[in-house]
């Protein structure tokens, strides 16, 4: 028994520490909400702005789909936020004019939320909407036969409509994010696991294990969801910085991050072929040349340095500068190794391709300087 009890409290003992290791910090909890007070901000001036327009502006008593719709069109996901807002208030204006129209005709009830469910998706789906058209238009219906009293008809429907146009004025007019910082976040994240996952294959291949390979092939294909972050984070950008007064003089900047995001996407992809062809490499025996471990870190190194100038609005130079010593140093190994090793050294030219691309260059010029990198000294001159 007391074996038992004290078997019983190790375990106990575990499963607590495992808790608190899992547990985030404080300081990560702080850090979130921190990054996370601009939107809070913003659904609260929507919420407000949208409750004062349609009470006090349009006299509607307890206008209370207003502030929903408000926060609801500032709450869908940065990427396409215009185009979702708009759905959005399309969708719940739609569920609204479908539930007050039923609810004239058959009352409340059971079967009745049932049916303005099974009617308002299905008008949404008959007028093109996507998902998030679709489940707000059941959404507004459920709660127009569940818990709307008073005024019925069009109150309620111009109140949704007041709602998403105040969300829209505050996310375009009043209080527009920055831009920048949403792309630059982004991108951040996006090239430094690029860079690490770079620099992690070349130590692998140096100690030619292929255990540690196996492991960075499988944090290679964890980046699709960097990537995409990314992209969203750079559309809309680009989506602010087009409508915000206050944010058109971003424009430039953000563009560069949009012009760079789909290579950037390429590039981790091309790192997923390579981690592949390094566990191949490995496991075949084949021998590594001295010198490609190096261009995969100086390929990191170039991804750091987009990083770096990216975030301050500069020309991509120092980047594609080392992206380029990259590729020269990896094609001088080529027959030194064996077949993955080549299949190797092709990635590190297609990924030094891909930053190029990235860094404004038009891909004829990007071929032509892959051809002769002395060429990118002279095209940049001094700055290099």
């Amino acid at each position: 028994m007391a074996r038992r009890r004290q078997g019983a409290t190790g375990l106990a003992r575990r499963i607590d520490e495992a808790a608190r290791r899992y547990e985030p910090s404080m300081a990560t909890r702080l850090q979130a909400l921190t990054s996370s007070l601009f939107p809070i901000v913003q659904c609260a001036l929507a919420a407000a702005l949208a409750w004062f327009a349609a009470a006090r502006l349009v006299g509607h008593d307890q206008p209370f789909f207003a502030p929903i719709a408000a926060v609801i069109s500032l709450g869908v996901s940065f990427g396409q936020r215009l185009r979702r807002s708009i759905e959005l208030v399309i969708g719940v204006a739609l569920g609204i004019l479908i539930a007050d129209l039923l609810i004239r005709l058959m009352g409340r009830g059971t079967w009745q939320i049932g049916l303005v469910v099974v009617l308002a998706m299905a008008a949404a789906v008959l007028v093109g909407g996507g998902p998030l058209l679709v489940n707000q238009g059941a959404v507004s219906a459920v709660l127009v036969v569940a818990l709307a009293t008073g005024a019925g008809g069009p109150t309620r429907f111009v109140d949704a409509v007041i709602g998403g146009g105040v969300g829209l004025l505050v996310n375009a007019v009043l209080l527009p994010v920055n831009p920048i910082s949403v792309a630059r976040r982004a991108a951040n994240r996006t090239l430094s696991a690029l860079a690490a996952r770079l620099d992690e294959l070349a130590s692998v291949l140096e100690a030619g294990d292929v255990q540690r390979a196996k492991a960075a092939l499988a944090r290679a294909r964890q980046s699709d969801r960097s990537t995409r972050e990314f992209r969203d984070a750079t559309t809309a950008g680009t989506e602010i910085a087009r409508i915000a007064p206050l944010r058109w003089r971003t424009r430039r900047h953000v563009a560069m991050y949009d012009q760079a995001v789909a290579h950037v996407e390429f590039a981790s992809r091309n790192v997923r072929v390579l981690a592949r062809r390094a566990v191949a490499a490995l496991r075949a025996g084949e021998p590594i040349p001295e010198r490609l471990p190096s261009a995969l870190r100086q390929l990191a190194a170039a991804a750091r340095a987009m990083r770096e100038e990216l975030a301050r609005g500069q020309e991509p130079v120092r980047a594609g500068e080392g992206a380029l010593e990259a590729a020269r140093e990896a094609t001088a190994t080529i027959g030194e190794g064996g077949f993955s090793t080549d299949v190797i050294v092709a990635q590190v030219r297609s990924i030094a391709h891909d930053l190029l691309r990235a860094s404004g260059l038009p891909w004829d010029e990007v071929v032509e300087l892959m051809a002769e990198p002395e060429q990118l000294r002279h095209r940049h001159g001094s700055q290099l």
